[in-house]
């Protein structure tokens, strides 16, 4: 039975390429118009030999890939510095949730916060505003006089950085970071903005008043009586740096919150 299907493969194939030579004599001797449908036949028939077509597959487009400036991308995306100077690492960009951090996270926090090269330049612009208005008539003017105010200065920003970046937060369990909104109204950004200067997100994720930002302002600039010189105004003072600080800290909230829109705007994503 295995001889006899051999056979009848064999006759079969036989047939095919018979009708195949068939079909390519007839078209070598001249097909009339009306053959133009066997022709085709033949010249397919011809071309095929393992089963495959000869014919080329159509070519695959080419499909651009995602750009990685897309504006879905970019939305509320938070940098590390803002115009590539001024220190952006407390920010978190808009629709991300971040594990809490440990104490070790929270103090290289703080130290880059106090030690960029940035804040050196930032706390001398302080210090100058501060000599102009006279804030402590005690440092005098001119070159000495603003030594003294830099390095007060200094020391203010770097105790209350440590103070609501660091110390307070892991007493308290809070995130010192500022979490954006990152879309809607400006004076909706604006007042929420404000508004992370009482309200934090405690590491367990849920929202709290924010002692971090209020108690450890208000501490350094309690200790700031150490090194001040001693006042009759010396509790105002105080309140005067408390304030400050706060304030401070305020403003950067709201840059933070709408830099991204106008590093897009402006700078078309540059920084």
């Amino acid at each position: 039975m295995v001889i006899a299907l051999a056979g009848t493969l064999g006759a079969a194939a036989a047939v095919q390429a018979q009708g195949s030579t068939s079909l390519l004599e007839q078209s070598q001797k001249g097909a009339q118009p009306n053959d133009v449908a066997v022709l085709a036949r033949a010249q397919q028939q011809s071309a095929t030999t393992d089963g495959k077509s000869s014919v080329p597959s159509a070519p695959t487009p080419n499909v651009p890939p995602a750009q990685a400036n897309n504006a879905n991308d970019q939305f509320g995306k938070q940098p590390k510095r803002i115009l590539g100077i001024i220190p952006n690492y407390r920010a978190v960009s808009a629709n991300t949730h971040l594990p809490p951090l440990n104490f070790k996270g929270e103090l290289w926090l703080a130290t880059q916060d106090t030690f960029d090269y940035s804040n050196f330049i930032f706390t001398g612009a302080l210090a100058g505003i501060a000599m102009a208005g006279k804030g402590q008539p005690t440092f005098g003017q001119g070159a000495e006089g603003y030594g003294k105010y830099y390095w007060h200065a200094f020391v203010d920003g770097a105790i209350e950085n440590y103070m609501t970046e660091a110390v307070v937060p892991w007493a308290t369990k809070e995130d010192p970071r500022y979490y954006t909104m990152g879309k809607g109204g400006f004076f909706k950004r604006t007042g929420y903005a404000v508004t992370r200067l009482f309200i934090t997100r405690a590491n367990s994720g849920k929202s709290t008043f924010n002692l971090s930002e209020v108690v450890g302002a208000g501490a350094a600039a309690g200790i700031g009586n150490a090194y001040y010189p001693a006042e009759n105004n010396q509790w105002v003072k105080t309140y005067q740096r408390w304030g400050t600080q706060v304030a401070l800290d305020g403003a950067f909230n709201v840059l933070k919150e709408f830099w991204p829109d106008v590093n897009q705007a402006i700078f078309h994503g540059k920084y």
